[in-house]
C-alpha cells in the first residue's frame, strides 16, 4: 500500500435561495410582507463551496493502491510463515539435542559401572590364560619329546594365551575409550614408533630364521633335525607373526591399546623363550642353539625395558597436552 499526499477537500455548505416569480406587484411596498409570507416563493438548495477545512476537521488519509502491493504482501506473509517455520525448526532441534545428550549421558553412567569390574577381570583373564598354565603345569604332561604331538601342545599353550590376551586388549580398549560415546577417541602413534616397533619385531623374527638357515646349510655344526627346531622356535616365531598383526590392526583402527600391545606380547614371550630353554636341556640341543635362545632373551629384555620407558614418555606427554588444554581457556578469557 502505498500512502498519498492528501488532496485539498472542498466542504460545501447548503443554503436556500428565494427565487420570487415574476410579478407586476413585487415592488409594491403596501405588498412586501404578502410577498415574504406568500406560498408562491420557491425555495431552491445551491452549495455554497469552500476549498479551506475548519479547525475542528481532520483530513483522513487516502491510501492508494499500487501494482506491485498484492505481491510485497504474498512475498511478506510467505517470509514470515518461512521465519516462524525455521525457528519452530531450531527449537525442536534444540530440544531433540538436548534428549539425546540426557539419554547418551544416563547410558554412559549405565556403562561406567559396568567398566569397573573390567579393571579386575582383565588381568585376572590374562593371568589364568598365560601365567598359570606355564608355571604350574609340569613339563611332562606338555612335552612328550621331539615330535609333533609336543609341538602340537605347545602350540596349543600359546593360542590359550593369545586368546587372553585378545580378551584383555579388547577390555582395555573399553576402559580407555572417553565417558560419553559423543566424543571423538583417535590415537594415533607417532610414526617412529611404529618405525622402531616394526624393526624390533623383525630383528626377533630374523635372528632365529637366520640361524636355522645356517644349520640346514651346514654352517653351524653340529647340525639339528627339523623337528627338534620346530618344538625349540615353532612357537615362538607363530606368536611373533600374531603380535604383529595385532599391532597393525591396532595402529589402524586408531586403539589406544596400541602402548599396551606389545607389552603383553613382550613379557609373555620371555617366558615362551625360558621354557624353551628347559626344553633345549632335554633334547640335548647344540650349544649354537642354546646361545641363541639366550641372546633372544637377552634381546626382547631389552626391547621390554623400552617399551615402558615409552609408556612412562607417553603418561608425561599426556598431561602436558592436558595442562595446556587446560590453560588455553583462561588465556582467552584473560
Amino acid at each position: 500500500m502505498a500512502l498519498l499526499a492528501p488532496p485539498s477537500f472542498t466542504s460545501s455548505i447548503t443554503l436556500p435561495r428565494i427565487c420570487p416569480r415574476r410579478s407586476q406587484h413585487f415592488l409594491k411596498p403596501s405588498k412586501a410582507f404578502h410577498v415574504l409570507t406568500s406560498s408562491d416563493f420557491r425555495i431552491r438548495n445551491s452549495p455554497i463551496s469552500c476549498s479551506k477545512l475548519t479547525l475542528w476537521e481532520t483530513s483522513s488519509p487516502t491510501y492508494a493502491p499500487t501494482e506491485n502491493s498484492g505481491e510485497n504482501l504474498l512475498k511478506k506473509t510467505a517470509n514470515i510463515i518461512e521465519t516462524l517455520g525455521s525457528d519452530d525448526r531450531e527449537e525442536t532441534l534444540e530440544t531433540s539435542n538436548e534428549k539425546s545428550t540426557i539419554a547418551s549421558n544416563r547410558q554412559s553412567v549405565g556403562l561406567q559401572f559396568l567398566k569397573w569390574p573390567m579393571w579386575l577381570l582383565g588381568p585376572s583373564v590374562l593371568l589364568i590364560t598365560g601365567m598359570v598354565p606355564t608355571l604350574w603345569l609340569p613339563i611332562s604332561s606338555i612335552f612328550l619329546g621331539p615330535n609333533i604331538a609336543s609341538l602340537l601342545s605347545l602350540v596349543g599353550l600359546d593360542c590359550i594365551f593369545n586368546l587372553g590376551a585378545t580378551l584383555f586388549l579388547l577390555m582395555a580398549d573399553s576402559c580407555a575409550r572417553p565417558k560419553l560415546s559423543t566424543q571423538p577417541c583417535n590415537s594415533k602413534p607417532p610414526l617412529s614408533y611404529k618405525f622402531w616397533n616394526l624393526l624390533a619385531t623383525l630383528t626377533g623374527f630374523v635372528i632365529p630364521l637366520m640361524m636355522l638357515f645356517g644349520s640346514h646349510k651346514g654352517f653351524l655344526q653340529p647340525q639339528q633335525t627339523f623337528i627338534t627346531s620346530a618344538v625349540l622356535l615353532g612357537p615362538y616365531l607363530l606368536l611373533l607373526s600374531i603380535q604383529m598383526l595385532t599391532e597393525i590392526l591396532t595402529w589402524h583402527w586408531q586403539s589406544p591399546v596400541w602402548l599396551v600391545t606389545p607389552v603383553v606380547y613382550e613379557a609373555y614371550r620371555l617366558l615362551q623363550l625360558m621354557r624353551g630353554l628347559k626344553l633345549g636341556a632335554e633334547l640335548s640341543a647344540p650349544v649354537w642353539m642354546m646361545h641363541t635362545i639366550r641372546g633372544l632373551v637377552s634381546w626382547w629384555v631389552l626391547i621390554l625395558g623400552m617399551q615402558l620407558m615409552r609408556v612412562a614418555w607417553f603418561a608425561g606427554f599426556a598431561a602436558r597436552a592436558a595442562r595446556q588444554q587446560q590453560a588455553a581457556p583462561s588465556s582467552a578469557e584473560d
